[in-house]
């Protein structure tokens, strides 16, 4: 992306946030305070531009506004940036709440999603008596004309504001899936990194498929959204305090509060700090979610006055017992468990010999010819931009059942090292192919436990097979030295050729379809392993999605 590609985007950035018409000096003193030195006139040379791509429109002599489609092209222009911007939206939030608990007063960070049904707040009330959320506090008002019922809820990280303003620095870490047996927390199963990805975590896992909060209420076991945070060590009496305090006004959702640098559900804790997990803001609507209920929720998406919302339910059932005091195996990152199966990788690129590392996936058998159409469909659609290698693989314990083994993107990285050449799996992203194809979503491999790819197809985001229209697919992206790009760049071409997806070879400092890698590398764009397989999932068929599963010999595979 051009440096005046980058002005466009912050433009429509600062348009993005103004209720009103704005003017060009207004715009150009904005751009100067993030460090574009930018005149007026030149803003208006950029703003006509704008214009003429249908970015922003005039509108008299009030200046400029922002259209539908300067919004949908500021959500996709700068993806390495929105990475950086899910975190920093977080702290925005945390510096803007200002409740004081003493008075009950100020701003709080809210959610606000939205329902189709009177049934629903029904349910929601029940959720709330659990007491799985952060509060009962709500704001409930009807929008539109298609019966949408806009449910307002406390946001946790409304929590880390009123820290915040007592002066206690908590460090938002990880959103992620809690488990819960006989109403305990026991440990963290699945986490996120708020600094490394450009989806919010939570909305990562809100899917029926991911969550069971109706179990917990009526069962006592399930999996539960939740955040996670530090505080320095020397603050753990104080911020106990002050949660007691919000917890007596109806404020809480905290699930467990560790001692000083000891590790608390799965999660480790750097000495001289203390870990907090509070209950995700979305709770309640996941286990709408859960019914089948439609619903669009927003996370973390604006602040309110806390004088707006008022108690759903009188009284509160606490569910959850204290967290399990023993000690839980850490929680291993995809990338450090991954590191392992990389090593392994000795595919010989001359030979066309040797292991590579494999996703498994299982469908029932009766599905199975319908599927291995499907795939070969897509290839033939596409063959630029899917992988046509494949392995049939027994299930190990159900004889009704068959797997499909494709090749993962992470045995270019292990062909790679097994060459001498450092290359570092980055990010899983979604790319949409436009001209010139544009990821959309990342989310990094070193900030998560679970394959972003494995998000984008359980949030249903990707359109593999093209159905509505433009064509969304998954792919990743390496990291390698320039010093090594010759030797590189010559095995890349023998693997492109041999079929493995190389979308992209970046030069150096060069934005590859839009993501970053950091200086003196260059970035590898390859296709997703899990592309065919999404594709048999758009297509309707239930199929069971594994990613980086085992090593399989790359000469035993079959191609479409």
């Amino acid at each position: 992306m051009s440096e005046s590609e980058h002005r466009m985007i912050e433009i429509l950035r600062i348009l993005s946030v103004q209720d009103k018409p704005t003017g060009s000096k207004f715009i150009a003193d904005e751009l100067k305070n993030k460090g574009f030195n930018l005149g007026e006139r030149a803003v208006r040379y950029h703003m006509q531009i704008l214009d003429e791509k249908g970015y922003t429109e005039r509108m008299g002599y009030s200046g400029r506004q922002i259209t539908d489609l300067g919004r949908e092209k500021l959500e996709k222009g700068l993806i390495y940036d929105q990475v950086d911007f899910t975190h920093s939206k977080f702290e925005e939030m945390i510096y803007l709440t200002d409740f004081n608990y003493i008075t009950q007063s100020g701003n709080v960070v809210v959610n606000t999603s939205t329902v189709y049904n009177e049934d629903s707040i029904n349910i929601l009330k029940e959720i709330f008596e659990s007491g799985l959320s952060v509060s009962p506090y709500v704001n409930i008002n009807k929008v539109g004309n298609d019966g949408g019922i806009e449910v307002t809820t406390l946001c946790g990280t409304t929590i880390d504001g009123i820290l915040l303003s007592e002066g206690i620095a908590s460090q938002l870490q990880y959103g992620g899936l809690l488990k819960i047996e006989d109403s305990r927390p026991t440990k963290f199963t699945n986490l996120i990194s708020y600094k490394k990805t450009s989806v919010t975590p939570l909305d990562a896992f809100t899917n029926s498929n991911l969550t069971s909060v109706l179990n917990v209420i009526t069962k006592g076991s399930g999996t539960l959204p939740a955040n996670f945070r530090l505080i320095p060590g020397v603050c753990r009496d104080q911020t106990i305090e002050i949660l007691n305090k919000l917890n007596k006004i109806g404020i809480g959702g905290v699930i467990s509060i560790s001692e000083e640098g000891k590790d608390i559900l799965g999660v480790p804790v750097p000495d001289g700090m203390v870990g907090i997990c509070i209950i995700g803001g979305v709770t309640p609507f996941c286990a709408l979610k859960e019914q089948g209920k439609e619903i669009d929720i927003k996370i973390a998406e604006e602040i309110k006055n806390f004088d707006e919302l008022k108690p759903i339910t009188p009284t509160i059932k606490h569910s959850l017992m204290p967290a399990t005091e023993h000690k839980q195996l850490k929680i291993p990152f995809l990338l450090s468990k991954s590191w392992n199966l990389i090593q392994q990788v000795n595919f010989d690129v001359e030979k066309r010999k040797g292991n590579i590392i494999s996703n498994v996936s299982y469908l029932d058998k009766n599905q199975l010819d319908k599927a291995l159409d499907i795939m070969d469909e897509t290839y033939n659609n596409n063959p630029k931009f899917i992988n046509p290698y494949y392995k049939l693989i027994d299930h190990p314990t159900d004889s009704e059942k068959i797997g499909i083994a494709t090749i993962c993107s992470l045995s270019i990285d292990g062909l790679m090292i097994n060459n001498g050449i450092m290359s570092t799996p980055k990010y899983g992203g979604l790319l949409e192919l436009t001209e010139p194809p544009l990821l959309i979503e990342l989310i990094s491999y070193n900030g998560t436990t679970i394959d972003p790819h494995n998000i984008f197809l359980s949030k249903n985001m990707t359109s593999i097979t093209g159905n509505n229209g433009t064509t969304k697919i998954l792919a990743s992206i390496k990291e390698i030295p320039n010093i090594s790009r010759d030797y590189a760049v010559h095995l890349l071409e023998i693997l492109n050729n041999i079929g493995f997806s190389i979308y992209k070879i970046g030069k150096p400092r060069e934005l590859v379809y839009n993501a970053k890698v950091d200086n003196y590398n260059f970035g590898v764009i390859a296709g997703g392993g899990l592309n065919s397989i999404g594709a048999i999932k758009e297509k309707g068929i239930d199929i069971e999605i594994k990613a980086i599963e085992k090593l399989i010999p790359f000469e035993s595979m079959d191609r479409l």
